[in-house]
């Protein structure tokens, strides 16, 4: 959350410096700067990054997390499990909400596919439709 507040305050020092030069006086007859222009696109290009970022969130370590970014960190968090080898496991992901299908071995390795996927940062809610049976 301070990286999003950081970001924000920034946001908020960029509009407000931006409005200051686009404010400018001008005598009469005389075109806007280019570096106003130019100005003016960077502090809505740099307000339009941020209100992405803050949308999808951020990582502990500052990566945006994205639906994909959250199915690669939930399929890589499964490679070291015991309980989970022998499965076949698909992972896919709406909006933060983290769905399992597909096949694995015990009662047990579906509990923990479904309490890994839920520990995963950015994961909101897990919808586990694992099976049980062997793997084809």
């Amino acid at each position: 959350m301070k990286i999003i507040g950081l970001n924000v305050f920034a946001l908020t020092a960029l509009l407000a410096a931006g409005s200051l030069v686009i404010a400018a006086p001008q005598s009469s007859g005389e075109k806007p700067d280019n570096h106003v222009v130019t100005a003016k696109d960077a502090v809505v290009k740099g307000a339009k990054v941020v209100g992405g970022k803050t949308k999808d969130g951020l990582s502990k370590t500052g990566e945006v997390m994205t639906d994909g970014w959250i199915t690669t960190r939930v399929n890589s968090r499964f490679v070291g499990e015991d309980l989970l080898k022998g499965s076949n496991i698909n992972v896919d992901t709406v909006k933060h909400v983290v769905t399992l299908k597909g096949t694995v071995t015990t009662v047990q390795g579906r509990n923990r596919a479904g309490q890994v996927a839920k520990g995963t940062e950015g994961v909101r809610r897990v919808l586990n439709h694992l099976t049980i049976g062997p793997t084809s």
